[in-house]
C-alpha cells in the first residue's frame, strides 16, 4: 500500500472509536482528511449524532459539508475524544505537530479533551524527535526580532513562506517559524524555553498528550496504548 492508502486505513480505523452522542475534536492534516470522510459516511449511514469541534477552518468546512454538526470550542463544556494526526511520534509517545500550520488550535482542543488519539502512517514513528522541523506560531509584530533571538539561541529558525513568497498565515493570522534542529534530546526543556519567549504564541511540541496511537502499517492498522 502507498502512503495515502495507509492514511485512509487508519482514518477508517479511528472512526470506530466514535460513539453516538460524543463531542469530538476533529484535527487537521492529510491523514485526518480521510478520517473526516469516514466519519461523514458513518453519520450518513448510521444517523450518528455527534458534535465536532474543528482545529482549523478547512477541517470545519470539510466536516460540515459531510453533514457533521460543527460548533465552537467555547460552546461546549467538554470534549470526549479528539482525533488528530502528528508529524513525528517518538518512542516515548511525545510528538511534533504543526506541519499544517494548525498546532495552536490543535493544542487548545487537545488539552480540553478527555482523550486524544493520533492517527499516522508508519513513516511518522521515530526514535528521536527533531528531523521534522519544529513549528512555532508567532505574532507578526516584531517577528523578525523573534527570529533573530532564536538564531542567537542556535535553534536554526526559518520563516515558512508560500510559493509566491508571502508568509504562511495560520487561521489566527499569525506567522510560522520552523526550527530545523535535526534532533531534540530534551523536549520538555526545549518546550519550557520556547514558552518563555515573548512573541511565540505556541510551539509544536505535544508532550504527555496522546492516549492512543493508530499506526497504518502494510499488514494493517496497529493500535498503541500511549497512556491511560
Amino acid at each position: 500500500m502507498d502512503q495515502n492508502a495507509l492514511k485512509a486505513l487508519v482514518g477508517q480505523a479511528a472512526v470506530k472509536y466514535v460513539e453516538d452522542g460524543m463531542i469530538l475534536g476533529i484535527g487537521t492534516g492529510s491523514t485526518v482528511k480521510y478520517m473526516i470522510d469516514a466519519l461523514g459516511e458513518r453519520v450518513k449511514q448510521e444517523g450518528l449524532n455527534i458534535v465536532g469541534i474543528a482545529t482549523s477552518d478547512r477541517s470545519a468546512k470539510q466536516a460540515a459539508d459531510l453533514g457533521i454538526t460543527i460548533k465552537q470550542l467555547d460552546d461546549v463544556d467538554h470534549l470526549d475524544l479528539t482525533i488528530d494526526g502528528a508529524d513525528e511520534i517518538d518512542d516515548n509517545f511525545q510528538g511534533i505537530k504543526g506541519g499544517g500550520a494548525a498546532h495552536l488550535w490543535e493544542k487548545i482542543v487537545a488539552i480540553n479533551s478527555r482523550k486524544n488519539m493520533w492517527i499516522v502512517d508508519e513513516s511518522k514513528l521515530v526514535h528521536h524527535l527533531g528531523k521534522f522541523p519544529l513549528p512555532l506560531e508567532v505574532i507578526p509584530f516584531g517577528s523578525t526580532h523573534v527570529l533573530e533571538k532564536l538564531e542567537k539561541m542556535d535553534l536554526h529558525p526559518a520563516f515558512r513562506f508560500n510559493a509566491d513568497g508571502s508568509h504562511v498565515l495560520t487561521d489566527s493570522k499569525n506567522y510560522i517559524i520552523d526550527l530545523h534542529l535535526g534532533r531534540i534530546d530534551h523536549p520538555h526543556e526545549l518546550a519550557n524555553t520556547l514558552n518563555g519567549i515573548v512573541g511565540v504564541v505556541e510551539h509544536g511540541l505535544f508532550l504527555d498528550t496522546v492516549n492512543t496511537v493508530i499506526v497504518g502499517r502494510q499488514d494493517g492498522p496497529e493500535v498503541l496504548n500511549a497512556r491511560d
